[in-house]
């Protein structure tokens, strides 16, 4: 009997100690300090928690600004390109026009320089013609008629003749 009340006592000692330690424990109030510590860490983690959640709507809310900011630059910049399009269009169509209008200019002095130069060419031309008349008509003249029909019918001629270049120059 003796083995078994050994048994038990090392079973009955082990209890004791089992409550002792527990005594012990619960009087250094050993589980209210590990409370204390455990609310303590779950404290700063709820509060690393809200911390990284502020952390992250700030974060989404940088981005959302940088993404409207891309937005309106890249609106501004498709404005920008339309407007230096439009731009570049009205700028060739006005120097288009610009060169017609010129060629348009040079062609009319060309044309009016030629009319010009055809009528000086028409009236050296008349001029030209008047002077080998008279001179062929003075010669028939000197030949086959007589000096005094000659000087009267000379008179005549050149008379008409002036009128003739008068009605030309007018």
């Amino acid at each position: 009997m003796e083995k078994s009340i050994m048994t038990i006592d090392s079973t009955f000692w082990v209890a004791v100690s089992f409550v002792i330690f527990f005594g012990g424990l619960i009087y250094l109030k050993i589980p209210q300090k590990i409370t204390v510590i455990l609310n303590k860490l779950i404290s700063d983690i709820k509060n690393e928690i809200d911390e990284s959640e502020k952390l992250r709507k700030e974060a989404k809310t940088l981005l959302d600004n940088a993404q409207k900011k891309l937005d309106t630059a890249q609106k501004v910049s498709d404005e920008i390109l339309e407007q230096a399009k439009k731009d570049s269009d009205k700028l060739i169509i006005e120097l288009n026009d610009r060169f017609h209008k010129s060629s348009e200019i040079k062609k009319n002095l060309a044309e009016n320089k030629i009319s010009q130069m055809k009528e000086a060419t028409i009236k050296e031309i008349k001029d030209t013609s008047v002077k080998i008349a008279i001179n062929s008509v003075k010669r028939i003249i000197t030949k086959s008629i007589d000096k005094s029909k000659l000087d009267t019918l000379f008179q005549k001629n050149l008379d008409e003749t002036k009128e003739e270049l008068k009605k030309i120059n007018s």
